[in-house]
């Protein structure tokens, strides 16, 4: 009896362990930022100044050159191995269909600790896009989806 409980006590430690090597990860916020024609999205560090030059860019849409998705995120791959942000956008429709586009990032983490990401829609690709009307962020671990976040809208 006292061998069956020792040996069932060893198994459950095993795969309590073999548990903590799993990939695990979490989307925490998503902050989706015009950027001007310099490729800054506000002119000081103050939180106050950014939204409200975000509130010029949006009024403004000649004086935007790209919009940048910052993502904070916390995850820890199998072996260290990388994980993947994906930022899937939907744009306005051009005959039947929404545009859609994809921006992915590998990214590295070898601690459970959160960490800021920006994948940015730039340049002549922002321009053939235009405006953003959707977007979703997902944290891959390969092709399993650890985590995602998205807009009202999507």
């Amino acid at each position: 009896m006292r061998r069956s409980l020792n040996l069932l006590i060893a198994l459950a430690l095993l795969m309590g362990a073999a548990s903590t090597f799993a990939a695990s990860g979490r989307v925490l916020k998503v902050l989706p930022h015009f950027l001007d024609l310099k490729g800054r999205h506000t002119l000081s560090p103050s939180l106050f100044d950014r939204d409200a030059y975000q509130a010029q860019l949006r009024r403004h849409p000649e004086q935007r050159y790209g919009v940048r998705f910052d993502i904070q995120w916390q995850g820890r791959a199998d072996a260290g191995g990388p994980l993947k942000l994906r930022v899937e956008l939907r744009g306005m429709a051009k005959g039947d269909l929404p545009r859609t586009k994809i921006l992915e990032q590998q990214v590295t983490a070898r601690s459970n600790r959160s960490r800021w990401t920006g994948l940015a829609l730039a340049g002549e690709d922002y321009k053939q896009f235009g405006d953003v009307t959707a977007w979703r962020v997902t944290l891959l671990d390969g092709d399993r989806v650890l985590s995602e976040q998205q807009s009202f809208l999507w």
